[in-house]
């Protein structure tokens, strides 16, 4: 799953470009991941301390294809994550509104923060 996840890194689309560079170095105030492996998946970004998962969905988005997008949201929201999803069109046409959506939802949730213990609390 690592190799698979690294070479999506590797061949990240345009659209995922343009969102990863508003992502990283924690410029919303989060820290993100990309293309992360999760429970068998691989999530486009993630910030683990707020449990979010930001995806994007391209045009060749099939009802098929949209139902396994479905399974895998729920199976991702009963781990206790959030799931965005985005068109890449939407991303295109308004990156900005994309990025406040996102915000907004970062600041809806408290941080996690891992312990040594490994135990989670929240700040």
């Amino acid at each position: 799953m690592t190799e698979r996840a690294r070479d999506l890194q590797q061949s990240a689309t345009d659209v995922e470009k343009m969102v990863w560079q508003k992502l990283r170095n924690a410029q919303l105030g989060a820290k993100f991941r990309r293309q992360e492996p999760i429970l068998g998946y691989v999530a486009d970004f993630v910030s683990h301390d707020h449990r979010l998962i930001v995806e994007l969905d391209g045009g060749q988005h099939a009802e098929q294809t949209a139902a396994h997008d479905e399974r895998r949201t729920k199976l991702l929201e009963q781990a206790g994550f959030r799931v965005l999803r985005f068109w890449n069109t939407d991303v295109i046409a308004n990156l900005d509104g994309v990025l406040e959506t996102i915000r907004a939802r970062l600041d809806e949730t408290p941080t996690l923060r891992h312990q040594p213990s490994g135990r989670e609390t929240l700040l």
